[in-house]
């Protein structure tokens, strides 16, 4: 992991770490297929210009088929997914079961990936850190008597999200620019969420918290963490990258115990720690070279 790594991964983490809450706010007064439209809608009205002004959507007109397959596989499928899933499960549970995104990224490299198949110690840091997550969050599987509808929606959106990591990667798209395959996707996916979101318009004007958890979703959920999500796996790869999972549960809870009132114990701590180990040493840290520069520290050489 390099500096300019840390730093994409630490933003990646903070920018998609405070979605699931604005999605439950959102969700309680608009339907789960216009939270989607608006969502993307706003990001393309930002994006749009800029990529126009900056001339990089000429180099995806012969790319447009994969890249349509992305939008469907990494905004659309899953944004609806978990919208939908949220209106039957926490919050708290939405973001453990998309912590397995890292885990679902490994299982696809065995078929469709050599390069980022993961082994040794980094599977022992993907497995670390999913147990961080579960303590962290206490299993939270409270919701309505359809919750396993949800957890089901959420999984399979947690499934897309992995493909589509590995995806990102192949040269028909990662060789293009950034900014103008997001582009593309936020638009594309304004257009095909558009009939669904014709049909679940919302009754009443929003609540001021609701719009502003839509242009929150819409300006740094959207627009900002795809750009710099693509940035990460261009920087680290599609296994290491999308280990920022086990951070946005960590997120969430900072969250809650600022708005929320929400009590930080023990198990809180605990997670946390396995989730910092866990991304470490998936990651690539390695316990032995630690040692080394630590052992100085441990055995100080003695005074003349």
């Amino acid at each position: 992991m390099t500096r300019r790594g840390w730093l994409l991964f630490i933003a990646i983490s903070i920018f998609w770490g405070i979605p699931y809450f604005f999605i439950k706010i959102a969700v309680l007064e608009i339907d789960p297929a216009f939270v989607v439209f608006a969502r993307v809608g706003i990001a393309s009205l930002v994006l749009l210009p800029l990529a126009i002004h900056r001339g990089v959507l000429g180099p995806l007109r012969q790319r447009w088929p994969i890249l349509l397959l992305l939008t469907c596989m990494q905004i659309v499928a899953p944004f609806l997914l978990i919208s939908y899933g949220e209106q039957h499960i926490a919050s708290s549970l939405t973001s453990l079961i998309i912590a397995a995104e890292p885990l679902l990224v490994a299982l696809l490299a065995l078929i469709f990936d050599a390069s980022e198949r993961v082994g040794g110690l980094r599977l022992v840091g993907l497995l670390i850190g999913l147990l961080g997550v579960a303590l962290l969050l206490g299993f939270n599987a409270t919701g309505d008597e359809q919750r396993l509808l949800g957890i089901i929606f959420v999984l399979l959106a947690t499934t897309c999200y992995a493909a589509s990591a590995l995806l990102m990667k192949r040269p028909g798209i990662a060789s293009l620019p950034g900014l103008g395959v997001v582009t593309f996707e936020c638009v594309g996916a304004t257009i095909l969420t558009l009939p669904l979101a014709t049909t679940h318009l919302p009754a009443h004007m929003p609540s001021p918290g609701v719009l502003a958890s839509l242009l929150i979703l819409g300006l740094i959920c959207t627009a900002l963490a795809y750009l710099t999500l693509f940035a990460l796996i261009s920087e680290v790869g599609a296994s290491r990258g999308t280990v920022f999972t086990y951070i946005n549960p960590v997120v969430s809870v900072i969250l809650g115990t600022a708005l929320l009132s929400e009590q930080i114990n023990a198990a809180t701590i605990a997670g946390f720690l396995l989730i910092i180990l866990g991304a470490w040493l998936s990651t690539g840290g390695d316990p032995t070279r630690l040692s080394k520069r630590l052992r100085p520290l441990r055995n100080p050489p003695s005074s003349p």
